[in-house]
């Protein structure tokens, strides 16, 4: 399974902090500014992250390029997500890691013709990192923020960047 990146306790804090712009409110209330940022953005792929984000999206009629999911909320198990006429893509991740797998798994799932549905088993949270760092420019990649509301992220230059300095804080040495 190869574990690349991993977290460490001095990197937490950052990855507290949003890494886009934080809609705060209501699902339906931040629904409403989403929508507003897809309009106005006119983005071709919409990446999501995260089990209820991702069940909500699909509600609201925001069907995302690619929903990758874990079966958690909270760290505690939620119902499987379903995705009807998507392909569905595995992965083995554990908490706190990025695997090599989960990485090919991402670029693949990227790149699929249809809409995907990545089942991660393990967490999904830090792969936001990669999908930022693997999709197209102007990608919106769209998480949770614990008790606060949703995150929204454009992929553009700069974010790539900030994701790739993240990961090169993660890196595990090989040894």
């Amino acid at each position: 399974m190869g574990v690349i990146y991993s977290i460490t306790p001095d990197l937490l804090e950052k990855f507290r902090r949003p890494f886009g712009v934080l809609l705060k409110g209501t699902f339906s209330e931040n629904m409403k500014q989403l929508n507003a940022i897809v309009n106005k953005e006119k983005s071709e792929k919409i990446v999501s992250v995260g089990d209820v984000v991702s069940k909500n999206l699909h509600k609201y009629g925001l069907s995302p390029q690619l929903s990758i999911t874990d079966s958690k909320s909270l760290r505690r198990r939620v119902k499987p997500a379903t995705f009807p006429k998507k392909r569905v893509f595995h992965t083995k991740n554990p908490a706190g890691t990025i695997t090599e797998a989960a990485i090919k798994t991402i670029q693949e799932a990227l790149h699929a013709k249809t809409q995907a549905h990545l089942i991660v088993d393990g967490e999904e949270d830090l792969l936001t990192l990669i999908v930022i760092l693997y999709a197209s420019e102007n990608t919106l990649v769209i998480y949770g923020q614990p008790h606060q509301g949703i995150v929204v992220v454009k992929v553009t230059a700069e974010k790539k960047t900030e994701a790739r300095t993240l990961l090169e804080a993660m890196a595990c040495s090989k040894s």
